[in-house]
């Protein structure tokens, strides 16, 4: 990401002293001088020539198309779903599911990610590891939590609440015109009392950010050690075109 600064304001201040026959130091004189930094001032030479071979790579690396999105996906672009939100958590459980249970034996239930965390469109066209740096681009990486049947029944009404499209996926929500709850499923079967389910989510939420205190106190948390950042890199490469769509997963019942 480039960084532009515009009438930034450094202060330079000059301390002098002076040594008294006893030795003793004291402040002679203060100055200081103003430079407004704006984008007339010219660079060092000799710093532009050493960065810009790996500018030059960096930004070449960061352009490659990887693969392409027929449709402009947007985090605002469905009330209780969004496209770009159902793809990354689509993107999460195939990328991460296979790790956790190459470590584990155990399988993923569902996927949760919050609506805050996605930070830019999907824009129409090549989609290239530059895109996955602006949609993602904090260093958060994929954890996969253990919870209890009340602490699922605690997310869920989490979501209802929260009158924001959070995305999720392995998880379908139904509700009434005026907001209630009629029914959930965890991959189309009713949830069991006394059952446990593994849910992937990012170290954020996992520590309880944007108020999902459901996450709080895990029977097991487990760390895959992958960048969600990664793992979209990783699915733009085998990927030829992406397919996403807003859905029923959560939905009015009228």
């Amino acid at each position: 990401m480039r960084i532009f600064l515009k009438h930034f304001v450094v202060f330079i201040t000059l301390v002098g002293v002076v040594s008294c026959k006893q030795e003793n130091k004291h402040l002679e004189k203060v100055s200081w001088e103003e430079i407004e930094v704006t984008e007339v001032l010219e660079k060092p030479d000799s710093l532009e020539q050493f960065v810009a071979p790996y500018r030059k790579h960096l930004d070449s690396v960061l352009a490659e198309p990887l693969c392409y999105a027929p449709t402009t996906l947007s985090k605002s672009d469905g009330q209780y779903n969004t496209a770009i939100g159902n793809l990354l958590c689509d993107i999460i459980y195939e990328q991460g599911a296979p790790i956790f249970e190459s470590r584990t034996g155990k399988k993923i239930d569902m996927v949760l990610i919050n609506h805050g965390g996605i930070r830019a469109v999907i824009s129409q066209g090549p989609v290239t590891r530059r895109t996955a740096y602006e949609v993602m681009p904090f260093e958060n990486t994929i954890n996969v939590l253990e919870i209890s049947s009340e602490k699922l029944n605690e997310m869920v009404d989490y979501l209802v609440r929260s009158n924001r499209p959070h995305p999720f996926s392995g998880l379908t929500i139904s509700i009434n015109e005026n907001g209630e709850l009629l029914e959930y499923k965890v991959n189309g079967r009713d949830p069991k009392k006394g059952d446990t389910y593994f849910v992937a989510t990012s170290n954020y939420l996992a520590n309880m950010g944007d108020n999902m205190k459901f996450f709080g106190n895990p029977i097991q948390r487990y760390e895959l050690d992958y960048l969600i950042r990664n793992a979209m890199i990783d699915y733009f490469e085998k990927t030829d075109t992406l397919r996403a769509a807003t859905d029923k997963r959560f939905a009015i019942i009228n």
